[in-house]
């Protein structure tokens, strides 16, 4: 079987009722998308599908771990993945329409002579939303094994110091406009 068969649903055969199905994603699957700011991809979505007379109702689960660069130092850092996301897909007669008017991006629209529903897009897709923007250890765990000592002592380094007296140091740039601050 093809990848991309794999992740086709031949719903039409399918009774009413929920339907349950599980896709193991390595980074394999992120290579026809070109390049991706994460790699050593390990996760599993669990889809329920909930098929109606005229519509069908897609639950994406996906878990798992994911390696992305630190923010802060550099340094790969291992990251869980979990997120649930929800898909309502209407059979009508005119979906190119009706994709285009919908504001909604959860709500999806096929041909209802359509008989098989490919959700390899929509895995790709929660799988990237599920990696947080801001990627770095929390604030307890800095220095921990997963950390660049050298480029933290560096940042450390950076930091502004406190002038006589413990008063920090001000650029001359904006000594005048402290007049400004008593008005």
């Amino acid at each position: 079987m093809s990848s991309r068969r794999a992740f086709e649903i031949a719903f039409v055969g399918l009774k009413p009722g929920m339907h349950e199905y599980r896709y193991e994603i390595d980074d394999a699957f992120f290579e026809e998308y070109g390049h991706q700011d994460f790699k050593g991809v390990k996760a599993e979505v669990k889809l329920t599908l909930d098929k109606k007379a005229s519509f069908l109702i897609l639950k994406f689960e996906v878990g798992g771990k994911v390696d992305v660069s630190c923010d802060r130092c550099g340094n790969d850092l291992p990251l869980d993945l979990w997120d649930e996301f929800n898909i309502l897909v209407k059979m009508v007669d005119n979906p190119d329409e009706m994709n285009e008017e919908e504001s909604d991006p959860d709500v999806f629209y096929i041909s209802r002579t359509e008989s098989h529903i490919d959700v390899k897009g929509w895995i790709y897709e929660f799988i990237s939303l599920s990696v947080p923007m801001q990627r770095m250890c929390a604030e307890n765990e800095i220095g921990g094994p997963y950390c660049n000592k050298e480029v933290l002592a560096r940042l450390a380094g950076m930091k502004p110091s406190d002038g006589e007296g413990g008063k920090k140091t001000t650029n001359s740039l904006w000594k005048g406009l402290d007049k400004f601050k008593k008005q």
